[in-house]
């Protein structure tokens, strides 16, 4: 059986609500109307009695020995020209004077007069011989006591001809308001199936469950920026990675997010950004509702992604130390087959011990066996690229108990932007009770931008920005100051207490 769509159920729904409430208002409408008409027939009735009662004619034709030649006639003439039913006038006792039907006339009036009888003017419903009316009782006073009593009516069937009346134009109002309110329901309908793409409840429901359940299960940060620059949307992943408060959605994206990451959204693609600790991927794509973003945690990727660059410094420093060994080595092959061994033997001999030299001095220096690895290979890759790397003599440190991967990232990104702005590399590893210091200066031009440890910034027009980005981020970490003086970068950093 196929359900209803959520369209069709509302359209059901406001085409009843709009039908009750006509109806209900139309029906309301007719009954304050009937009593708005029976109020103003009694009002009517009560005025033109008085006025009658009132009359000095009816006063001086009641002192005549037959009062209804009188009175008949002028009752009449007032009768149609108030436009009431009927005017009785009587005596005390009820006998009739005047009457519409002269056959009438001399027999008893049906109604109550007893209040009347006491001075007082009243208004009831009230059978009579032209049927139910709407009628008022007032006295006339003579001398101080009354002397005849006056009736005047609207009967119930000419208050309900006026009343049917009003039908037509109640009826032509509601069956207006059913047009109106149906047609308006239907414009509502058709928008409202368009957007639900004529999908009823169920199946809306079953959505809503699993977009919140997608939207909150996946690792990846989810958002969704309007085109507005307003975070419409973001899952709980999101919210980790980039901190973001609970009131986020609803605010722009400048007043939650560093600005090199909103300026990355708005470009598009993927990019690396640094928050806090984190190196996140992002990426936006544009859709018909704004921008897409997708965010994913790639810190220990990019840990994993140094340490395999340190073992690939590493394997390309054996390679060019062993390309040199093997040139060296064809040399003293060479001079051996000439002949001339003291020479092959003296050259050798002074590899042999500028190699151990070069050795002994970091390792004799640097006790902690990542870094003097690192060392050692970094050298090396300065050698075959033309340039010279240092080690200060004052230099000294031991195994502090110090994350190595992280002085791998530290030390290791600041030899590489020195050799690649310079020839000469000086590098000093010292540790003190103020704890460690790392300065790493060179022969080039220096900078003082410190936005430099900021993602992006980069002096190579080919580079990403990303190695002085991660040593701030590794320094920070490790709880410890940067400082850029020129050429020279000077890093110290705390020292667990267990090992001082």
């Amino acid at each position: 059986m196929r359900r209803w769509s959520l369209a069709g159920q509302m359209l059901v729904l406001q085409l009843l609500v709009v039908t009750v409430t006509a109806t209900g208002g139309a029906v309301l409408a007719l009954v304050q109307a009937h009593e708005l008409l029976t109020e103003e027939a009694g009002a009517t009735a009560r005025a033109v009695a008085v006025s009658v009662a009132a009359s000095p004619d009816v006063r001086d034709a009641l002192r005549t020995p037959d009062p209804s030649v009188r009175l008949q006639p002028y009752a009449e003439r007032v009768r149609l020209a108030t436009g009431v039913d009927f005017i009785t006038i009587m005596r005390p006792d009820g006998t009739r004077y005047t009457h519409p039907n002269p056959r009438q006339i001399g027999h008893r009036f049906l109604g109550h007069t007893q209040r009347a009888l006491a001075g007082q003017t009243f208004i009831e419903t009230y059978t009579g011989t032209l049927g139910p009316s709407q009628r008022a009782v007032t006295p006339v006073m003579a001398d101080g006591r009354v002397r005849a009593l006056v009736s005047a009516g609207i009967t119930v069937n000419r208050i309900s001809e006026r009343l049917r009346g009003q039908f037509a134009w109640g009826g032509l109002i509601v069956a207006l308001a059913l047009s109106l309110g149906a047609a308006g329901t239907w414009l509502v309908t058709v928008r409202l199936r368009r957007q639900t793409h004529g999908l009823g409840p169920v199946e809306l429901g079953r959505i809503h469950d699993h977009h919140d359940a997608v939207l909150h299960a996946v690792r990846e940060g989810l958002l969704l920026v309007g085109r507005d620059g307003r975070l419409a949307l973001c899952n709980d992943a999101a919210r980790q990675l980039l901190g973001l408060p609970d009131d986020a959605e609803g605010r722009h994206l400048a007043e939650l997010c560093p600005a090199a990451l909103v300026e990355g959204v708005r470009g598009g693609g993927e990019q690396v950004h640094l928050s806090g600790d984190r190196v996140l991927a992002v990426s936006g794509a544009p859709s018909r509702l704004g921008t897409v973003v997708t965010v994913r945690d790639h810190t220990e990727l990019q840990a994993l992604t140094g340490q395999l660059d340190a073992e690939r410094g590493f394997a390309e420093s054996l390679r060019s130390a062993a390309h040199e060994a093997a040139n060296r080595l064809h040399t003293v092959i060479t001079l051996v087959e000439l002949g001339r061994t003291d020479q092959a033997v003296a050259l050798g001999t002074a590899e042999l011990r500028a190699a151990q030299e070069l050795t002994d001095r970091v390792v004799g220096a640097v006790r902690e066996p990542v870094l003097a690895a690192l060392l050692l290979g970094k050298s090396a890759e300065a050698a075959e690229r033309g340039g010279e790397l240092v080690i200060s003599e004052d230099s000294e440190l031991d195994d502090l108990g110090l994350d190595p991967r992280e002085l791998v990232t530290i030390v290791g990104n600041l030899i590489d932007n020195a050799i690649d702005a310079a020839g000469r590399v000086e590098v000093q590893l010292r540790a003190d009770d103020d704890g460690l210091t790392i300065r790493v200066a060179d022969d080039g031009p220096g900078l003082t931008d410190q936005a430099a440890f900021e993602r992006g910034w980069t002096t190579k027009g080919d580079g990403h920005g990303l190695g002085l980005a991660l040593v701030g981020q590794a320094v920070r970490r490790l709880g410890g100051t940067i400082e850029v003086t020129g050429s020279e970068f000077t890093v110290r950093l705390p020292v667990p207490e267990a090992v001082r």
